[in-house]
């Protein structure tokens, strides 16, 4: 009775939601095109981090080579958007992360990646914004802050920020209104700032070109040294009696320093993923949202490469300064005057990361509570703008509460764990997914065509592929692993991949932890050598196993190998966080633990539908099932004939269903 209990508790926790792809009909305005998705990509990953991280990372980490960091960071972040945009292809509703585990590895998945997801973006958002307000007032000479520190000072060192910032909280509600006014006005917005924020690193990319020179690739440590006894710029820290800045040349820290800097510049690449949360407010989003994942990276690395390269090629590496690396360049090469467009290209940039952090946060509260997973209020749409309008105003207020009260500095690596997660589990999902039966309500196929013949072809496949059901003698066996007979994903091979892909994560994480951890020590090299063994084993047999041949306009290359090293980069760099920032996860988690097994866990659509016992359609969401008190499993129900189905689905003939 127990066991019974029990296992019934596992599968409310992993049960899974089927997406009808089909259904056109959003509550949620459609009037996004590819161009604004990737202005809104491009404005939130390319935020201020380019003004400021080239010059610490070319500085500290890498010299010149700093645009192979940039090179580097961008295939691994490639990796994570090749992903994202595979399911943009298959399950075009608005969830991005959340929405994708839901439809691969069940609601408690989900739920913790819609959780984290949120407090990514309300910290993202709270911390940018007192970034503006920083930026801001040491450009009119810091008033506020002076005004402020004396009027409004807050004494809880550790706690609470040292004054209270009016001014991002003002910045944050006009956002939220913008936001809350309609979809396209944010997208105007966002593209006006985004192209000014690309013509000024565009001029900075120019004047590199024009007054960098190559030599400053080719410095040795000797004139670097003399370099520095006599410079006037290299005054952000006091002068040490130590040299720390290499050996000089192209790559003074050598390759370790690349790729140290890499693991860096991997966080300039985040925020693309917000362009997975306007599934439900874009036009054509089979389409438009792979190329606006795609395109937004290829852009922000361009950029990003551009920038570090006239960066190096003005001044030399070890002379930047950290915190305004661009204005003391122009200042080396004798161009002062150009610091005023670098001011204003990084407003502009810090309002479209702004933007950008604001943009996905109600989207994904709204998804989770149209689902139930979250309080229902929080679902309402507003009738005149199709906005999320309580979700997007409860946002914004907590977000600008944060602001007000907070530094947010030592909760920034919360927002790495959030977005790292979330970029796991989608490679994860990806997986998982391509290796799996043909669903029966065509949710993903739908996805992949708006052309009726195309659609009547896929309908066709999918009814002649009977094949894949496996045969009554079909054992799991280490030979029909290896060597399947169907060419067509079977339940078997399907159920395979699902223990596989579990087991490659479990795997991963425990490589990643003994790399950080364990050092050069010889038990540590033992184990990894197995662990290593063991992925490349696992990752063969799922390499072996049939794929789906499910037609869609957008498909990862190389599987599996593409999902799987995704899924290394990130975790490598979760487990490389510190203690306090997973104790703070920690809490955090309980907190969202408390809420879904309070609320979520009883209300959510699924469980309510699994308690009716009766197949509802509902927004575009198509559920499971049941009739004569026996679940119709997806798999059994996509072989009935017509007229057994009928039959047996009376509910189908009201609906006017085909």
């Amino acid at each position: 009775m127990v066991c019974k209990s029990l296992l019934g508790f596992g599968k409310q926790l992993l049960r899974i939601k089927v997406v009808d792809c089909n259904a056109e009909e959003s509550r949620l305005s459609r009037c996004l095109n590819t161009f604004d998705l990737i202005a809104l990509g491009v404005g939130s990953t390319l935020g201020a981090g380019v003004y400021v991280l080239a010059g610490a990372v070319a500085r500290e980490n890498a010299g010149p080579a700093i645009v192979l960091c940039f090179l580097i960071a961008a295939l691994a972040s490639v990796l994570a958007g090749l992903c994202y945009a595979e399911f943009g292809a298959r399950v075009p509703k608005t969830g991005s992360a959340y929405l994708y585990s839901y439809v691969t590895v069940g609601e408690l998945w989900a739920f913790i990646t819609g959780w984290n997801l949120i407090l990514a973006y309300v910290i993202g958002t709270s911390s940018v914004a007192r970034a503006w307000s920083a930026t801001f007032d040491e450009l009119i000479g810091k008033h506020i802050e002076q005004f402020f520190r004396v009027h409004m000072s807050m004494k809880a060192p550790g706690i609470l920020a040292d004054y209270p910032d009016i001014f991002a909280v003002f910045i944050i509600l006009v956002l939220t209104g913008l936001l809350a006014f309609g979809v396209k006005e944010s997208a105007m917005v966002n593209k006006v700032f985004t192209c000014i924020n690309v013509l000024v690193l565009l001029f900075v990319v120019v004047s590199g070109l024009v007054k960098g020179t190559i030599k400053n690739w080719q410095l040795t440590e000797e004139e670097m040294i003399n370099g520095t006894n006599i410079s006037t710029f290299n005054l952000t820290e006091e002068k040490s009696q130590v040299w720390k800045y290499g050996a000089g040349g192209f790559m003074p820290f050598g390759f370790s320093g690349v790729l140290s800097g890499a693991a860096t510049c991997f966080y300039a690449f985040v925020g693309f993923d917000c362009i997975a949360t306007t599934g439900e407010e874009v036009k054509n989003p089979q389409r438009a949202i792979p190329i606006g994942i795609v395109a937004s990276l290829l852009i922000c690395f361009v950029a990003y490469f551009g920038v570090s390269a006239a960066l190096t090629l003005m001044m030399p590496y070890y002379m930047l300064d950290k915190n305004s690396p661009l204005p003391v360049a122009f200042k080396y090469v004798g161009w002062e005057g150009a610091t005023y467009a670098v001011a204003v290209g990084s407003l502009c940039a810090l309002s479209t990361s702004l933007l950008g952090a604001m943009f996905p946060m109600p989207r994904v509260i709204w998804a989770m509570a149209e689902d139930g997973l979250l309080f229902r209020f929080l679902a309402k749409v507003s009738q005149r703008t199709k906005t999320p309008l309580i979700a997007t105003l409860t946002s914004g207020a907590t977000a600008a509460i944060m602001a007000f009260l907070f530094d947010l500095k030592d909760l920034v690596d919360l927002m790495s764990i959030g977005t790292l997660l979330a970029y796991t589990l989608v490679a994860a999902c990806v997986l998982v997914l391509r290796y799996q039966p043909d669903q029966p309500s065509l949710a993903y196929q739908m996805a992949n065509t708006t052309d009726e013949s195309e659609l009547n072809e896929s309908v066709s496949n999918s009814d002649s592929q009977l094949g894949f059901l496996p045969e009554e003698d079909e054992k799991c066996t280490l030979k029909t692993l290896l060597f399947p007979k169907n060419r067509n994903p079977s339940r078997l091979s399907g159920f395979a991949v699902n223990i596989c892909a579990s087991v490659l994560g479990v795997l991963i994480f425990t490589f990643c932890l003994i790399t950080v951890l364990g050092g050069a020590a010889t038990w540590s090299i033992v184990c990894l050598v197995l662990l290593a063994f063991s992925i490349a084993g696992i990752t063969a047999i799922i390499w072996r196993q049939p794929e789906n041949k499910t037609k869609l306009s957008f498909k990862v290359p190389l599987l599996p190998f593409l999902p799987v090293f995704s899924m290394f980069v990130n975790v490598y760099l979760m487990v490389q966080l510190g203690k306090g920032t997973w104790i703070r996860f920690a809490i955090w988690m309980v907190l969202g633990f408390c809420i879904y097994f309070g609320y979520g866990i009883r209300h959510s659509t699924e469980a309510v539908l699994a308690q009716s016992g009766t197949e509802v359609t509902r927004n575009g969401y198509k559920q499971t099932q049941v009739f004569n008190g026996d679940t119709m499993a997806p798999e059994k129900e996509a072989f009935l004939d017509d007229e057994e189905s009928d039959a047996r689905n009376p509910w189908n003939a009201e609906e006017g269903d085909p």
